[in-house]
């Protein structure tokens, strides 16, 4: 049998819309707004729309002008 590891989520390439907003804490209209925006990055697998982790946490990281403010 395969033995699946769990990766860390800030270590995946990709997760689905749905995890996106659980770890993100939005809702799935806007992480689908953001997508349409060209804000976060995502790609197509079959049918499937997978967001890119890395894009996520960069939308998500707090900018140096809100840390000044």
């Amino acid at each position: 049998m395969a033995e699946y590891v769990q990766i860390p989520f800030n270590e995946r390439p990709t997760c689905t819309v749905q995890e996106a907003c659980v770890a993100s804490g939005l809702g799935r209209s806007t992480i689908w707004e953001l997508m349409a925006e060209g804000r976060l990055r995502y790609t197509h697998l079959g049918r499937r729309r997978l967001v890119s982790v890395p894009s996520l946490l960069k939308l998500l990281k707090p900018s140096d002008r809100a840390a000044r403010s």
